[in-house]
């Protein structure tokens, strides 16, 4: 079993930045991947970022060039840098790992960029 524990979000306005961490706990010896996912209002729940332990990332065009995604294997956290936030971007993020052909999921933390 994984246990994952996001935080973080907040209210920003457009043009802003904010970092969400995402800590892991249990059995993280076998995570494979870790990232981040969002559930706009009305919307289904998409990618925003995936980073493989070998450090192979994948991110979703819409947010390009504005999210980096990062790992610290030593303190077994995932964090999401977002910077030139948009309205577009309001969701609730989940954190998300893979382990052992299992997904796990946080609780989710919501973002809201407005002015």
């Amino acid at each position: 079993q994984v246990q994952l524990v996001e935080s973080g979000g907040g209210l920003v306005q457009p043009g802003g930045s904010l970092r969400l961490t995402c800590a892991a706990s249990g059995s993280i010896f076998s995570i494979a991947v870790m990232g981040w996912f969002r559930r706009a209002p009305g919307k289904q729940r998409e990618l925003v970022a995936t980073m493989t332990n070998g450090g192979f990332t994948n991110y979703a065009d819409s947010v390009k060039g504005r999210f980096t995604i990062s790992r610290d294997n030593a303190k077994n956290t995932v964090d999401l840098q977002m910077n030139s936030l948009k309205p577009e971007d309001t969701a609730v993020y989940y954190c998300n790992a893979v382990s052992l052909n299992k997904v796990y999921w946080g609780q989710g933390t919501q973002v809201t960029v407005s002015s």
